[in-house]
């Protein structure tokens, strides 16, 4: 099943709730466009992604592909923190270096209370 994602706004954090399984890597770009197109939208500086029900399925290359694509697009002013399953954590931990990287200020976090702790 592909990416499925909800997007609301509360104040200057925009919370995305993301289930299902990224397929490709052209999936994963569209859905990171859309988040980022959200938080601009909205004027947000603030992003908390669960991703906690979505399956993570990309190879290496393919996340590291993804990470570098979503840094050149984003806004260097938001903050953004993401949700994962524990299956998923050390494909989440290299995109994460691969952003941080690239300039993105952003976090892979075990739960929503540590995301929220960190936007703060």
């Amino acid at each position: 099943m592909a990416i499925q994602y909800t997007i609301e706004c509360s104040g200057n954090l925009l919370r995305v709730k993301a289930s299902g399984r990224d397929d490709n890597l052209e999936q994963v770009e569209n859905y990171g466009k859309a988040v980022i197109e959200a938080a601009i939208s909205f004027g947000v500086s603030k992003i908390l992604c669960d991703e906690s029900q979505l399956e993570y399925s990309l190879d290496t290359f393919d996340t590291f592909e993804s990470a570098k694509f979503i840094s050149e697009l984003a806004p260097k002013i938001s903050k953004t923190a993401i949700v994962c399953k524990a299956s998923n954590l050390k494909d989440a931990d290299f995109w994460e270096t691969v952003a941080v990287n690239r300039g993105l200020s952003v976090k892979i976090c075990r739960t929503i209370a540590e995301a929220e702790d960190w936007l703060k």
